[in-house]
């Protein structure tokens, strides 16, 4: 299963991306996570200071 991010709570600061060892989320406004990069690691869930990141 792949993570999920809130928008709605997303600020886009980036700590997910740079945490991410597959590459698999870029940041625009928010976060998105691409489902075929990510392997469900959760780093990105840990590193996220507004815990808007489920997975």
């Amino acid at each position: 299963m792949v993570v999920r991010i809130d928008e709605a709570g997303c600020v886009a600061c980036g700590a997910c991306a740079d945490i991410c060892p597959e590459d698999a989320v870029t940041v625009d406004e928010v976060a998105v996570v691409d489902a075929d990069a990510c392997t469900d690691c959760h780093s990105c869930m840990e590193e996220c200071p507004l815990d808007v990141i489920s997975g």
